[in-house]
């Protein structure tokens, strides 16, 4: 594993505000929460910093607002020591996102992406073509999918592979998903891509999805691990180890970062997949979003375990 691997994310970012609570509010309701938390997130961020953690190379593509939101999410990048070159400023608001956590770790969260909404094709394009040596480009839905389809289309020309969350999910162009190498959805994003709606409950329905659409699939299956399609048509299946979760935010996203920082450096792609799960486990052990994230020596003993 001497290879530095190196991790562009052309993404989200948000402000994560987080309210503990017994019960979330019913229509009209009022509830008194237990406990609140400011964080940063966003899906881009969340990623970005999981595969920082795990000593990766990486850079970020962005668009902050001018507010103290925007001032607050680039120091925390320079402080993860992730690469800020092509993060950009505008006038407005920086992304935030409100979520509720109930007790058992479950969450419901409302996305408001403000600046990432001023992400451009261009901008994407000339930050891809300015860095060298990139192995992996991730992407997400929380960004407009023109910049999106822009970098990876970039991405490929430059040789580097793509991987996609569908997350938050909406329709998918067909143009991004054939650029992109890997989709990594949940079981319900998975059921959002499915013509029928089916959720990945089987082998066949994953291989049946995969072959439409000529991508590999990496499913997420929250407890249960992950599934993913080979090259020779198969689906395996990996099991997540088994933990004590309190707090799920942002499990997919370390997931997300760790899977792309396996790839990166060269793990065949069940260990790829084995850290993902490992490192989303290891998250959901710890309240918050990034603050949940194992720190680099924790994460580099998980590398390890696993490879």
């Amino acid at each position: 594993m001497s290879k530095q691997p190196f991790v562009v994310v052309v993404g989200s970012t948000m402000i994560d505000m987080v309210a503990y609570v017994k019960k979330v509010p019913h229509a009209g309701e009022t509830v008194t929460g237990d406990s609140f938390a400011l964080g940063f997130g966003g899906k881009g961020a969340n990623q970005a910093v999981m595969a920082r953690r795990l000593g990766a190379t990486v850079s970020m593509v962005n668009t902050l607002g001018d507010d103290v939101f925007g001032d607050t999410t680039l120091s925390n990048f320079q402080e993860q020591g992730i690469d800020v070159t092509f993060v950009s400023r505008t006038a407005g608001a920086s992304g935030v996102a409100p979520i509720w956590v109930e007790p058992d770790g479950s969450n419901r969260i409302i996305c408001v992406p403000g600046a990432n909404n001023a992400m451009t094709p261009a901008e994407a394009k000339s930050a891809l073509e300015s860095l060298k040596g990139y192995d992996i480009v991730i992407g997400q839905l929380e960004i407009p999918q023109e910049v999106t389809i822009q970098a990876f289309a970039t991405a490929r020309s430059h040789g580097a592979r793509t991987v996609l969350n569908p997350a938050p999910f909406a329709a998918i162009s067909p143009e991004l998903i054939a650029l992109s190498d890997w989709i990594i959805p949940n079981e319900s994003e998975f059921a959002g891509m499915h013509p029928q709606g089916l959720a990945p409950t089987s082998d066949e329905i994953i291989l049946e999805l995969a072959r439409t659409l000529n991508t590999r699939f990496a499913v997420t299956l929250g407890d249960q691990g992950a599934a993913f399609t080979t090259l020779d048509g198969r689906v395996e299946r990996v099991h997540a180890p088994q933990v004590t979760a309190i707090d799920s935010t942002g499990a997919g996203d370390a997931f997300v970062g760790a899977f792309s920082v396996g790839l990166a450096l060269g793990l065949p792609d069940r260990q790829a997949i084995a850290l993902g799960c490992a490192c989303a486990s290891d998250s959901v052990t710890r309240l918050g979003t990034q603050s949940s994230y194992p720190t680099p020596t924790m994460a580099e003993a998980i590398l390890h375990s696993i490879g």
